[in-house]
């Protein structure tokens, strides 16, 4: 009988522990949001560890990033970007500047973006690109994903879009923006330029609006946040292999995520398994994009604070971007 007794209780408290031998851990972050948002910017390189950077500071110093994380080796944005966006290297995907912006992708292409598998595990799901570089819509995300494709030709349009798409009540399961007016002005004046510097300061503007937009719907509190860029700059550009070219900020802001300085072997690439990870989506066999370790952590609140001057300063980039066209078009006038 005592035996009998003893077996029930063995049993009862093997039951009793099933839950927890079995739970998640704690540090596991897989599939645990409900949305990813990667902001893109162009040519950033290392600068916002060189330039005041408020809004990066706000939403990224109490979680994780790096500054100088790892780019493809051919330091140019279509190679760049075609890793980030399918997890493969550069020689893999194959993607050119000149090849994106001809050659519009299907679902049949191989080395699917992750926007591909997204729409497979969530095909009801709202995702959406906005690019100022069209190539990436063109030639990189697929044609024929339902993927929301918006194109505007200059940083602060995209972030007007931007705004206007959260203002209008829409909640995308995955969101990927690229600005690219940093790496005009480094194409335009150099990489160390104050007009460079200038644009990094003005690119870290259009970010925290876009972070405030999404704030204000409500969302960060379940969303993984996501900073990359796709190469650095030189005082000639970009395209080689020198330590300013082939550097790239990699940051993650998230309610699982550690505060903490990314590794050294982090690459750019990595935003794609990151992505995937956090919306509880298997990474393909072929990826060579990982999950940089120590990233994810403890549970934590996320405060939704907007930045009191982000509506002010929305206001004035409207004005300014007004004011520029119409300068340029009283300019054009007289050059009749």
């Amino acid at each position: 009988m005592k035996k009998c007794i003893s077996l029930i209780l063995a049993a009862v408290l093997l039951i009793a522990a099933a839950p927890a031998a079995f739970a998640a851990d704690p540090a596991d972050s897989f599939g645990v949001y409900e949305h990813v948002f990667i902001i893109g910017i162009d040519g950033l390189g290392a600068t916002f560890d060189k330039v005041d950077s408020p809004n990066f500071d706000r939403i990224f110093s109490d979680y994780a990033y790096r500054h100088d994380a790892h780019t493809e080796y051919v330091t140019v944005s279509a190679q760049n970007w075609g890793s980030i966006l399918t997890g493969v290297d550069y020689t893999t995907h194959g993607f050119t500047n000149d090849g994106c912006q001809k050659n519009e992708r299907g679902s049949d292409s191989p080395n699917h973006s992750i926007f591909y598998y997204a729409r497979q595990a969530f095909p009801e799901a709202e995702l959406v690109s906005f690019n100022n570089w069209d190539a990436i819509n063109h030639g990189i995300i697929e044609n024929d994903l339902g993927v929301k494709k918006i194109n505007r030709g200059t940083d602060p349009l995209v972030t007007d879009a931007i705004v206007q798409y959260f203002e209008a009540g829409n909640t995308p399961k995955l969101m990927f923006v690229q600005l690219d007016s940093v790496d005009h002005a480094a194409h335009t004046y150099g990489g160390y330029s104050k007009q460079y510097y200038s644009a990094a300061e003005k690119a870290d503007v259009y970010l925290g609006e876009i972070y405030d937009a999404i704030a204000a719907r409500g969302l960060m509190k379940n969303s993984l946040f996501l900073l990359v860029a796709d190469h650095g700059e030189t005082a000639n550009g970009h395209g080689g292999q020198t330590k300013d070219e082939s550097s790239a900020i990699v940051a993650a802001a998230g309610y699982t995520v550690n505060k903490t300085i990314l590794p050294e072997d982090t690459q750019n690439r990595d935003i794609s398994a990151i992505a995937l990870y956090a919306l509880g989506i298997e990474q393909p066999g072929h990826f060579v994009s990982k999950v940089p370790e120590g990233l994810f952590g403890e549970e934590r609140e996320v405060e939704e604070t907007e930045n009191p001057m982000s509506a002010g300063l929305r206001f004035l980039h409207r004005v300014l971007y007004f004011f520029v066209r119409m300068v340029n078009l009283l300019v054009g006038l007289f050059d009749r």
